[in-house]
């Protein structure tokens, strides 16, 4: 099981497969990767030599942030615009959708599950009494 910045890439599948299980790193950038390696894409991970997952992982280790890197600039990035009082970091804040999404209806990942509000009595029930 070859591991490359941190992660066991999984056995059984193709290299540009099995590099998508690197956060940052999707099939095109796997692509990128193994091309420039000079490595064939279909050829499963675990018939990679030593010299060929040194190679991939140079090579994502230098031109790519990947990881807890990526993962920590990210997180840096929201608590800018949360400090800066921009529209997208009150979004981000108060847990809504920050690009533009409805949320009259949908919006439910970024709301969590569904918060039952009584509805207004009607005008019979407010002039008893």
């Amino acid at each position: 099981m070859p591991r490359i910045a941190g992660v066991d890439l999984p056995n059984e599948k193709p290299v540009r497969i099995a590099l998508g299980y690197i956060y940052g790193i999707g099939l095109h950038r796997a692509e990128l990767v193994l091309k420039e390696a000079g490595i064939e894409g279909d050829v499963r991970s675990k018939d990679l030599s030593e010299a060929d997952v040194a190679r991939i992982a140079a090579i994502i280790e230098k031109e790519y942030v990947v990881e807890g890197q990526l993962r920590r600039q990210i997180q840096q990035n929201i608590a800018r615009l949360r400090d800066i009082g921009s529209y997208r970091g009150n979004r981000h804040r108060r847990g809504l959708p920050a690009r533009g999404q409805r949320t009259r209806t949908n919006a439910r990942t970024r709301k969590g599950p569904k918060k039952t509000v009584a509805g207004k009595k009607g005008v019979k029930e407010m002039h008893r009494g």
